[in-house]
């Protein structure tokens, strides 16, 4: 993602465009962008803070225009107690 008109708060931080999974672990068709807070690489399935109070308190930053963080890498799915392949 690239932001012509940027906030101070997104300086040095990657914004990543995140699509959501469902509970499956594929697609849904839907997307977050989110500020990337543990350097996250393409194709990783990620852990995501959707709620803009929390995901400031995360950043540090109380009055930030955030609304969703990236603040995790998901090692594996388990569903239903089945492991679920993750595509990298």
């Amino acid at each position: 993602m690239v932001s012509t008109v940027s906030a101070p708060v997104f300086e040095g931080r990657r914004l990543l465009l995140c699509d959501v999974l469902d509970a499956s672990g594929r697609p849904d068709g839907s997307y977050l962008i989110c500020v990337d807070t543990v350097g996250s690489g393409a194709g990783e399935t990620v852990l995501i803070l959707d709620e803009g109070s929390s995901a400031r308190q995360v950043l540090g930053l109380p009055t930030a225009p955030v609304r969703a963080v990236v603040v995790g890498v998901v090692d594996e799915l388990t569903v239903d107690g089945e492991m679920v392949l993750l595509d990298a």
